[in-house]
């Protein structure tokens, strides 16, 4: 009996010998797998004779009853492809290969039903199979960001993944999707985490999203348009807890039941086309960080809850939060409400009063008070509100030639001074309620109140928002102007409408003559008084032969010194489509200036540029000034387009990261610009001079803060409102730093405004050699991929500690950007050639890594190749974020502290734009079964 005890147990000894035996067919793929590898000495794997599955096992390779279950190879720098039949890996569950080099064609995973974990993610994949999801029915996470997956044409999302309806984390971040969202991921019912950042999606959020347990939504900064339309269904989604939809084109307003994501920790909303109030749901929310900043908000600013708020660049009637609108505001932001909150409006109705600033279509009385509203032909869409009964001054309404509906407001009988409602041309019901003696009711043109009119046409696709209302002249002329009739027009003949409207043009056109006169002399009279500056700025279609380059004028304080040097006409044009700046505030008398500068002395020279020399000063309040100064003699037409640009760019951008323009000065030959004073001069001296200059170097923090702080300033240039800024002669020597070496943009003499940030702009060669783009330097046509390119060097310059062009280099070296692209990939080669002023120690390898693969996408030769400057914010955060903990990191990095304010004039840093949280997703837990070595798989 014991023999056969014992004969038994050596018989399941030898069965379970045998069942750890590697499958034959698992051993040949892992075979294939390290020899289509460049370096697979990495892996450590024994020769082909041992058992990968052991006993011992291969390092990175699980196994269970001699099948391979796990491949965990992250982060080893491995370079190669996939075999193609790696597929047959059918028991394969989890797999690992993410941050490393893999490349070519990504082999279909089709068939791997019992795959739960693949992170693929940042590697060098350049295609993916269309059956690649198929079969994938028990997969958890996918992670397959930073692949240039199809990067010609892109690829789509195909719907056999709508079978993996066991996903929790979907991850495919800057890997080039195409096409709208597909909505069988709002069916997943446990699906956690959806991020589908820096693509080409277009399109809305599903409708199946409604009601879905997704905690976080990542649809940041897709590229060609973005996503749109409203973002409604979000508020329907109770568990998000982090929400990104930041650098696309969502319209419409925010959700008033927003308030019940009572979960919800971070949302982003920057860079879209969002309108209307703030709904108090969500200033009510306790989120840990909330970004609005350029959309087109209107009313108060609310009191926030929220730890972290930023809502710069929209139309708030005030900055300060918490306070009110002024009644007649309110009353037209209501009004607006109704319409749908149009954009041609919104961006011109600024400001906390009707009667002064730029709100189109507004005229008002000598009281300060609203008297006419003319907003005709603009294609408003939407009701007539009853809120306009709160104008009690008004008088006149004309709304004619638009497409608005609903029912005439009996509210607006009230209005005791109203003696003209124009409602021609549109589409509204009856009835149309009756209004006193004297008031001329138009309402022609609308089919169900005027049965002689054509049947009723909706509305055409909507004009460009930037199309400025076409009525502002029309809106002077009639201001004062009324109608001597008391007969209501409501289905009067046509013939007798038409007399009385020619009567009143007729009666307004010869009052407006008369107001025009007075006007003008009374002008005059205040410009003898007090020079007044201001700068006129033409769009691109207006200018003959412009090459969308945008005519700059500065007006009236300008003018005499332009007549003395014959270089620009001293009348400038101005219509509906020309935008009038006034910078009276900006002007600083030259003795001031002298004064400041100690007379120009030689000893305050801080440096010397093309435009001239500069110089450091002190104004009478201790206000410490940097001035650029022409050189004598007569001012140059390129000297003098620099002046006007730079001060017009200033005059419309404020940044913490953009050096502040002060003021300006003309006289005689000299042309002075005024600019706060940076006491650590420019990066160029701490990178190239350092030792000449007995300064020190600057650490590896100090430097990826100091890209940062550009990355952030240059991406507000790029995406200002519905503006794009292109500065064009971006480089280490116009990047000034602050006495905490934080880092502001300057230099703005060649800043182009372009069309919009994808179509590019011809234009004269300007900037230097080392920092242009190749497509620029070649064909002269620019985009913001222009300043992405000479951001690029940048880095590479903080990297290396060389100058972008150097003619003392060696030829291969000359070229810092050419001469980077033959190492970068060679992680050795990239060490070496590191500034040894760094002393850099192996502790923030990892992070040079990062910024010089950040650098090589910044200067790809192909524009499309480059990322857009949001883009190298995430990147650069994230490697601020991990120093936040130490006390001397934070001083330098962290971007709540804004520095020593006495450094600018108050009333001109009233709109200083402070950049937002640009921060990534991070914080996952491990998968079920993975050891905690394989956490940061997780953390995306």
């Amino acid at each position: 009996m014991k023999l056969t005890h014992i004969f038994a147990v050596l018989l399941i000894y030898l069965a379970q010998g045998a069942i750890g035996t590697t499958d034959p067919n698992d051993f040949r793929i892992l075979t294939d797998f390290r020899n289509g590898l460049e370096n697979p000495d990495l892996l450590k794997w024994p020769g082909s004779g041992d058992d990968p599955c052991g006993p011992p096992a291969w390092p990175h390779v699980f196994c269970s009853n001699g099948r391979v279950t796990q491949i965990q190879v992250q982060g080893v720098g491995l370079k190669g492809p996939l075999p193609h039949n790696f597929n047959q890996l059918d028991k394969l569950q989890n797999l690992g290969l993410q941050r490393n080099h893999f490349n070519g064609d990504l082999p279909s995973f089709s068939g791997l039903s019992n795959l739960q974990y693949a992170y693929l993610d940042y590697n060098d994949f350049d295609t993916i199979p269309s059956d690649f999801f198929n079969g994938l029915r028990n997969v958890r996470v996918l992670a397959l960001d930073d692949n240039p997956f199809n990067k010609t044409y892109g690829w789509s999302i195909p719907s056999d993944l709508a079978e993996s309806t066991q996903l929790v984390n979907f991850s495919c971040s800057n890997c080039n999707i195409v096409g709208e969202i597909p909505d069988f991921f709002g069916g997943f019912r446990s699906l956690n985490m959806l991020r589908l950042s820096s693509n080409k999606l277009s399109g809305e959020i599903p409708s199946s999203f409604r009601g879905s347990t997704l905690h976080v939504l990542l649809l940041n900064d897709q590229e060609g348009g973005g996503l749109s339309g409203s973002i409604d269904i979000i508020a329907t989604m109770l568990e998000l807890t982090q929400v990104w939809l930041h650098g696309n084109q969502f319209t419409g307003s925010i959700p008033g039941n927003i308030g019940s994501l009572t979960s919800l920790k971070e949302l982003n909303l920057n860079r879209n086309r969002l309108v209307g109030l703030i709904p108090k749901g969500l200033s009510d929310l306790n989120l840990e960080s909330l970004n609005l900043d350029n959309n087109m908000f209107m009313g108060p600013v609310p009191q926030f809850k929220s730890a972290k708020v930023s809502y710069d660049s929209n139309s708030f009637c005030e900055s300060n939060p918490g306070g009110q609108c002024a009644p007649q505001v309110s009353a037209l932001l209501d009004f607006l409400h109704d319409l749908n909150y149009p954009e041609k409006l919104i961006s011109r109705w600024t400001g906390n009063d009707p009667c002064e600033g730029p709100w189109w279509g507004i005229s008002c009385n000598s009281k300060n008070e609203v008297s006419i509203i003319n907003l005709k032909n603009l294609g408003l869409e939407g009701t007539l509100s009853p809120s306009l009964a709160d104008l009690p001054s008004l008088l006149e309404i004309h709304l004619e030639g638009n497409y608005l509906h609903g029912v005439v407001p009996t509210d607006l009988t009230l209005l005791t001074s109203l003696r003209l409602l124009n409602l021609s041309g549109n589409n509204f019901d009856p009835p149309v309620p009756v209004f006193k003696n004297g008031v001329t009711v138009v309402v022609s043109g609308n089919p169900k109140l005027d049965p002689s009119s054509p049947p009723y046409v909706g509305p055409p696709v909507r004009p460009s928002p930037n199309e400025p209302p076409s009525n502002g002249a029309d809106s002077s002329a009639r201001k004062g102007s009324g109608s001597n009739s008391h007969t209501n027009v409501y289905n009067e003949p046509k013939s007798r409408v038409v007399a009385i409207i020619l009567s009143a043009v007729a009666v307004s056109a010869f009052l407006a003559v008369v107001l025009i006169v007075v006007y003008c002399l009374k002008k005059r009279k205040q410009t003898q008084k007090k020079p007044r500056g201001g700068i006129v700025i033409t769009p691109p279609k207006e200018l003959p032969n412009s090459h969308n380059e945008v005519k700059i004028e500065i007006i009236d304080a300008l003018s005499s010194f332009e007549a003395q040097n014959n270089s620009y006409n001293t009348n400038p044009t101005t219509n509906n489509n020309t935008r009038v700046i006034e910078v009276e505030n900006l002007v600083f008398s030259i003795d001031v200036i002298r004064k400041a500068t100690n007379d120009f002395r030689k000893e305050n020279e801080i440096g010397r540029g093309g435009f001239g020399v500069v110089y450091k000063g002190e104004l009478e309040n201790g206000t410490k000034i940097a001035v650029k100064r022409t050189e004598a003699g007569p001012v140059c037409n390129k000297a003098s387009n620099e002046f006007r640009t730079e001060i017009s760019v200033l005059s419309e951008v404020r940044h913490r990261h953009l050096v502040s323009l002060l003021g300006y000065s003309v006289g005689g030959n000299e042309m002075l610009l005024v600019y706060e004073y940076m006491s650590q001069g420019a990066l160029s001296r701490h990178l190239f001079h350092w030792r000449r200059l007995n300064l020190e170097p600057l650490d590896w923090e100090k430097r990826v803060c100091i890209a940062l702080d550009v990355a952030r300033g240059v991406e507000y240039l790029h995406n200002l409102g519905h503006q794009t800024f292109i500065h064009r002669d971006l480089k280490s020597a116009n990047i000034l730093l602050d006495d905490d070496f934080r880092a502001k943009v300057s230099d703005f003499g060649l800043v182009k405004l372009a069309l919009d940030s994808e179509r590019s702009v011809a234009t004269r060669l300007a900037g230097t050699f080392g920092y242009l783009s190749p497509e620029y330097a070649v064909t002269g046509k620019i985009t913001t991929k222009v300043d992405v390119f000479s951001f690029g060097v940048v880095l590479l310059e903080l990297l290396t500690g060389l100058a972008a062009l150097d003619e003392r280099r060696s030829e291969e070296k000359r070229y810092l950007a050419e001469w980077f692209w033959g190492i970068k990939s060679n992680r050795g080669a990239l060490i070496d050639s590191v500034d040894p002023a760094l002393d850099a120690k192996e502790d923030v390898h990892e992070s040079i890594y990062v910024v010089a693969e950040l650098a090589g996408h910044c200067t790809a030769r192909d524009p499309s190749n480059r990322p857009d400057m949001g883009h190298a914010v995430n990147v650069l955060t994230r490697l601020v974020e991990k120093w936040k903990p130490y006390e001397e990191t934070e001083r330098f990095c962290d971007d709540d502290v804004i520095g020593d304010t006495s450094l600018g004039l108050p009333q001109l840093l009233k709109g200083w734009q402070e950049e937002g949280d640009t921060r990534d997703f991070s914080g996952a837990s491990k998968p079920p079964g993975m050891p905690d070595s394989f956490r940061s798989a997780d953390a995306r």
